[in-house]
């Protein structure tokens, strides 16, 4: 490598494997955290304009929507995501060739899976909607803003595989860039085709996928050009069977994790749906603001996971066990003053998204927000602890704490829904209790399999 592109290199990454460990991972985790809440702004900006200028029904719309792409794209962002800890764990051990073959191998391999899965959701639009329950005064505006929502699934792509590999070589800044672009992109265009040119919900989800196209090929086209070290070349071109099977240890199992975890929630959206459009559109005004809420400690997780990955790869055990008590000391300073926020501002905060006059809607959803909220913390040690276990190479635990969390959730939440005494505050019980079961196993899998072994 020339002194050049090496200078070129250390002006864009950052080394996770050396310097104080909580300003480390702090420098590298903020600007994801900015990052994934400027994301939060493409769903945001559809939910405020659509809840304020097309109605109760349109706000049902498009949040029922948000869950099924929330799930549909969890698919191969959950592949890239493993992928990136298998970029992380190559890049502390500075193998540099080992991780462009599979830069190779893994871009067309979900590349692949992507398509398959554009195809999938286009021809079987209908049946999806039908076993969601979505109700008729719904069903046909759900129908419009997803057949083009659809079209971004490839954005989204190529976005969260870029993104995971310059954030797994330490640059976590460039992402950002792109997603602030789109972001402004999404709300001008947003304003445009629905108040402007009365395009209704088809003209949202325009804007949507207009702005993360131009953050996924951009993202793209910046790593390609300005990333040399990262450029797949003629020797990387190759497929190498021991080489798949190390990615999809990582990748497939990531994959099903996330998978897992969003199709739990997506029954819970088919639970919700089958209470009506006014829970409806007080889970969809909710889940955003609780999204938004915990989206940085769930962020900071995964930068935690890249920092863990990078000294698992470079053989630091003591800084790793360093790290991780310094993680859980930033997870609960941030998820308490949190909790109290949305706890206290529960109502004010869904007035953003709904009218003052929907006193139901408000009713309901603040009654979801003030028992979620209140309870930040155990989701935020959950994000550690799945970070953690996908850097150390055991991603399969990810898998069990997230059946654990969400097969109590989905469980739970259609027993008491069902208990006429309790009914929808039952649903959303279920999600706490679900967070703090699966803490507790993943906390104690770690003292007595993993610290008990010596491995960290």
């Amino acid at each position: 490598m020339s002194q050049k592109t090496m200078s070129a290199e250390r002006a864009h990454t950052l080394d996770l494997t050396r310097g104080p460990i909580t300003g480390t991972m702090l420098r590298f985790a903020l600007p994801m955290i900015a990052g994934n809440l400027l994301q939060q702004c493409y769903n945001i900006a559809d939910t405020l304009i659509v809840g304020r200028f097309l109605g109760a029904d349109a706000l049902a719309a498009v949040g029922s929507a948000y869950t099924l792409m929330t799930f549909l794209t969890s698919i191969f962002s959950g592949l890239c995501m493993g992928c990136g800890a298998f970029f992380a764990i190559c890049r502390g051990r500075r193998d540099d060739a080992r991780l462009r073959q599979g830069v190779f191998l893994s871009f067309f391999m979900i590349a692949v899976l992507t398509a398959v899965l554009w195809a999938a959701v286009s021809f079987w639009e209908h049946p999806i909607l039908r076993l969601l329950q979505v109700p008729e005064t719904v069903y046909g505006l759900m129908y419009a803003y997803l057949a083009i929502i659809f079209w971004g699934i490839a954005a989204t792509f190529l976005y969260n595989f870029f993104a995971s590999l310059l954030r797994a070589v330490g640059n976590s800044a460039v992402p950002l860039l792109f997603l602030g672009i789109a972001a402004a992109l999404n709300i001008v265009l947003d304003l445009v085709c629905v108040l402007v040119l009365k395009l209704g919900v088809a003209g949202a989800a325009a804007a949507t996928v207009t702005a993360q196209w131009v953050s996924g090929a951009g993202l793209m086209a910046y790593t390609l050009l300005r990333m040399p070290q990262l450029r797949v070349r003629r020797a990387d071109c190759r497929f190498e069977r021991a080489l798949a099977a190390e990615l999809a240890r990582f990748s497939l199992l990531t994959c099903l994790q996330q998978s897992v975890m969003n199709f739990g929630i997506l029954m819970v959206q088919r639970l919700v749906n089958s209470f009506g459009a006014a829970v409806m559109a007080a889970f969809a005004a909710a889940v955003k603001i609780d999204s938004f809420a915990y989206m940085p400690v769930q962020d900071f997780g995964n930068a935690f996971s890249t920092f863990i990955a990078q000294n698992h790869g470079a053989g630091q055990t003591q800084r790793i066990r360093d790290g991780i008590r310094s993680a859980v000391r930033v997870c609960i300073l941030f998820c308490v003053p949190v909790s109290v926020l949305v706890f206290l501002f529960a109502k004010p905060l869904l007035t953003l998204f709904i009218s003052p006059e929907e006193t139901e809607i408000l009713r309901i959803g603040a009654e979801y927000l003030r028992i979620e909220g209140a309870f930040y913390c155990g989701i935020g040690v959950l994000f550690l602890l799945y970070g953690l276990y996908r850097a150390l190479e055991q991603p399969g635990m990810s898998l069990v704490l997230t059946v654990i969390s969400l097969g109590t959730r989905v469980g739970l939440a259609y027993t008491l829904a069902a208990i006429p005494a309790i009914g929808v505050p039952g649903i959303w019980w279920s999600v706490p209790i679900g967070w703090f079961l699966a803490d507790a196993a993943g906390v104690l899998y770690y003292v007595l399999r993993v610290q008990g072994r010596g491995r960290t």
